[in-house]
Parts: C-alpha cells; sequence; structure tokens
C-alpha cells in the first residue's frame, strides 16, 4: 500500500493524470473484496484529482486473478462498482480489459446510472475507457447512446487509421469511423490472440516493419514470444488494412526475418 500511495504522489507532483493499475502484489495477498477496499480507500485518499482506475483481466496478466476478490466476473464487478459508487468524485473513468464487449456494455449502463450529485465539487459521470482489443469498433462508436472512450493497446499499432477514424467521429460521421476502425478489427484479433500477453511481441514487430526502430528486439527476449508464422499472418493482415506505412521498406524488413529465422521462400 506504501509503494501505492508514493506512486500516486509521484505522478500528481509531475502534474500527470493518475492511472491506479491493477496489482500482482495486491492479488498475491488479498483474501477478500474487503481488502481491496481497504487498499484501494487509502490509495485514492491520495488522489487530488479524479483518477482512472484499470481492471486488468487475466488473459494480460494470469498472476491478477481473482482481481477485486472473486473468480467470479459479476462477482467481482459488483465490488467493482460498490468501489467506484464509494470514491466517484475521486474517479474519473475505469479501464476495461476483460476482451468481453457484452460485460462492458452493462458495466458502462451502470456506470451511467450512478448519481452525480448536484452542486459545486459533485462528482462528475465516471467514463469508461475500453481497453477490448477485439471489440472496439462496437465500443468507441458506440449506438449513438453511449460509447467507450478509447485506451487501447491495440492504437499504438493502428494509429493511422484510428486518428483517422477519431477524426470523423469528431466530424459527425459515425458510419465512417466505425467502417475504418472494423478494417483493422482482423489485425487487433489477431495481435491480441491467446496468449495475449505476448501481444507487446505483435506491435514492436509492426513498429519495427514501419521503420519506428531500428532492430526487432525487445527486453528479456519478448520478441520471441509469437511464433514466425504468427508474425507473418500480421504482415498480411497489416498489409490488407493499408497499415504498412512504407511497403518496399516492410518487404525487405520481412525478408530479412524469415532468412534471419531460416525460412526458404
Amino acid at each position: 500500500m506504501k509503494a501505492y500511495r508514493e506512486q500516486v504522489r509521484v505522478v500528481q507532483e509531475a502534474g500527470a493524470q493518475v492511472i491506479v493499475m491493477a496489482s500482482r502484489a495486491l492479488a498475491r495477498v488479498a483474501r477478500s473484496p474487503e481488502d481491496y477496499a481497504r487498499v484501494y480507500d487509502a490509495v485514492l485518499a491520495e488522489a487530488d484529482a479524479p483518477v482512472i482506475l484499470h481492471w486488468l483481466g487475466t488473459m494480460f496478466d494470469p498472476a491478477l486473478a481473482g482481481y477485486w476478490g472473486s473468480a467470479d466476473v459479476a462477482a467481482a464487478t459488483d465490488v467493482f462498482v460498490d468501489l467506484i459508487r464509494a470514491h466517484q468524485s475521486r474517479v474519473d473513468g475505469v479501464k476495461v480489459s476483460l476482451l468481453d464487449a457484452d460485460h462492458e456494455k452493462g458495466l458502462r449502463a451502470r456506470l451511467a446510472a450512478l448519481d452525480p450529485g448536484s452542486g459545486p465539487g459533485a462528482p462528475g459521470p465516471v467514463r469508461l475507457y475500453t481497453g477490448d482489443d477485439f471489440n472496439y469498433p462496437e465500443l468507441v462508436v458506440g449506438d449513438g447512446r453511449s460509447h467507450s472512450d478509447a485506451l487501447l493497446g491495440i492504437f499504438a499499432a493502428i494509429y493511422p487509421a484510428a486518428s483517422t477514424a477519431l477524426q470523423a467521429l469528431d466530424a459527425g460521421h459515425p458510419d465512417r469511423a466505425h467502417a475504418i476502425l472494423a478494417s483493422t478489427e482482423l489485425l487487433g484479433r489477431h495481435v491480441f490472440a491467446a496468449p495475449t500477453y505476448y501481444y507487446k511481441t505483435g506491435i514492436a514487430f509492426l513498429s519495427w516493419l514501419n521503420g519506428a526502430q531500428e532492430g526487432f528486439q525487445m527486453v528479456g527476449g519478448l520478441q520471441s514470444g509469437r511464433s514466425v508464422a504468427h508474425l507473418v499472418a500480421l504482415v498480411r493482415l497489416a498489409d490488407r488494412a493499408g497499415l504498412l506505412l512504407d511497403p518496399d521498406l516492410a518487404a525487405r524488413r520481412t525478408r530479412t526475418f524469415l532468412d534471419a529465422n531460416g525460412v526458404t521462400r
């Protein structure tokens, strides 16, 4: 808890918004929902501006199993909503990374139903920032009544398309925005396919293909987290989505990668 609170202070002193990430250490020692409530009560008491709470699913980090005190997602969601309700004035929004569009829509509706209060200092509506890298087109564009805000890992890979789509949304063209994001959905599902915690390998590989880095090496040898076949399929999907910014460079680097891995062309 002390480390959590110290990090909140460091981020605030730097002038940035605090995002309270899910904690492996807390997941390891907590034995009940009350343990989570006690820790988050203390952490949120340090916040001098509304924060974002992050709920990261086990597909991203197996060490977070049973977060919020239950392996049952419905029970964990009840605990999560109760925590937000108790600290609504200190919570700007929540980022949910469970890869479950129906669950996210249900949680979004529950957050929208929280009493925003009235008068100076009253808590505002709690936003839902989607971390669903499978279903982001429908969640970000929404249904005309509600939507999730984008805070997505896949945007690191599809940023040209994402920028164009968000500009279309701002201009009042949701159908165009959805079509642009949907054109990248197969790529997103491939990059974040199980085991999902290796998604960074695909993002780094695409970054290398597009010339943003000189080599395809990652800390801890994570570049080996995906197979050659997986990465070759990623090249094809990125090309189909128009996300290879310099096709000739991408082709040369793909050939270099295949040669280095002993693949006969």
